[in-house]
């Protein structure tokens, strides 16, 4: 499974918008490899931003 999967599993389990900090303390990834997810679910629409800094998967 790759990261973006990883962040997008969990960002699902959460049911929430969800902080890459969050998404950090709920997974056990490395920082930089969940922003590095983050910025390219972002370019790929797979993730919104429903409030501000806070990312849920777009459905």
């Amino acid at each position: 499974m790759s990261i973006k999967e990883n962040v997008l599993e969990v960002m699902k389990k959460a049911g929430k918008p969800v902080s890459a900090g969050e998404v950090e303390k709920l997974s056990g990834l490395d920082r930089k490899e969940i922003d590095k997810a983050f910025k390219e679910l972002k370019q790929e629409n797979a993730i919104i931003s429903p409030v501000r800094c806070k990312w849920t998967p777009a459905e």
